[in-house]
């Protein structure tokens, strides 16, 4: 049964569009997919690295930033701006990963939540390249293959397949030999020194991939609203994001996609008829803190094995 959860997953993402129907909620599940990828990559760095970043939100911003200009005022189009904002924010991630590894803890966390900060207040200030507060408006969506993005439905199935090829690669990376150093380092930082693995290096190669992925979710965020502003890059957006990871389940492949679920239909939907949702939003989180501590996705799991005793022996 678990085998087939992946397989099962990517039809239902497909399935989608069928199911639901409204492109209102079509919509919010683009948005759920692009938090989830989002999530996921930040999940490399605090599930699998035991790294809890506060400044993640800096690469989505970046890349999405990157697109915009390049493609609207730099004469680009949209596949070239597209792999320079890949490559410009994974070479960016290389750079930060440099400074903040130098750290551990709590240090770690407020050298990543000042190199975030950092690049909010460039983009705020520096108005005649990222028009400050008013943001990049103008960009359109691409048509790959002459399929027009403009429609829900389109746009949904193309965040689908960019949600499951991260999903995919994250679980290549997370069973690689490399994926395994990770952890062994998150746990057992002495013991991995001792047989010989450079720590520093894993983590390193681990803050690069995440940035990376974090890069891909901001192109596709930029593609979906067509319009990007500094709020992408703030405190708000990387503490939100951590909250998915934290509620989903930190460490597990599927915890990201759940958390994403919950906060983004929290503020996309149940805002519209509760107007102290962040309320309800905390409420929620705390209720996952006491009774699943270590996450939604993990809880279930731990719950299903309890009333189903035979499931621990299943493939």
């Amino acid at each position: 049964m678990m085998r087939m959860l992946p397989w099962l997953l990517g039809a239902v993402a497909l399935a989608v569009p069928l199911m639901i129907g409204q492109a209102f909620y079509i919509n919010v599940a683009s948005q759920i997919l692009i938090a989830a990828i989002f999530a996921s990559s930040l999940n490399i760095l605090v599930g699998y690295a035991g790294l809890t970043s506060l400044g993640h939100a800096a690469y989505l911003g970046t890349a999405a930033y990157l697109v915009a200009w390049l493609n609207t005022q730099g004469g680009f189009g949209h596949l070239s701006a597209v792999l320079l904002a890949l490559g410009g924010t994974t070479l960016m991630a290389a750079l930060f990963g440099l400074m903040a590894l130098r750290a551990t803890g709590i240090a770690f966390l407020m050298i990543t939540l000042a190199l975030g900060q950092t690049l909010w207040g460039v983009a705020y200030r520096w108005v005649t390249v990222t028009g400050g507060d008013n943001g990049l408006p103008g960009l359109q969506r691409p048509m790959p293959f002459g399929i027009a993005l403009t429609n829900p439905v389109a746009f949904y199935l193309f965040t689908a397949i960019v949600f499951l090829l991260a999903i995919g690669c994250i679980a290549v990376f997370a069973r690689s030999g490399l994926g395994t150093s990770l952890v062994g380092s998150r746990d057992q930082p002495r013991r991995m020194r001792m047989l010989g693995h450079n720590v520093w290096l894993v983590q390193w190669l681990a803050f690069v991939f995440a940035g990376f992925w974090a890069a891909v979710a901001g192109v596709v965020f930029v593609y979906y609203h067509q319009y990007i502003s500094p709020h992408a890059l703030g405190l708000p957006a990387s503490a939100e994001t951590l909250l998915m990871v934290i509620a989903g389940g930190a460490g597990t492949l599927f915890g990201p996609l759940v958390g994403a679920f919950i906060v983004v239909a929290l503020k996309m939907v149940v805002s519209a008829y509760v107007t102290r949702w962040v309320m309800l939003l905390g409420i929620v989180f705390v209720v996952i803190v006491i009774f699943m501590p270590e996450g939604v996705v993990p809880g279930l799991d731990r719950l299903r094995r309890r009333l189903l005793p035979g499931a621990r022996n299943a493939p």
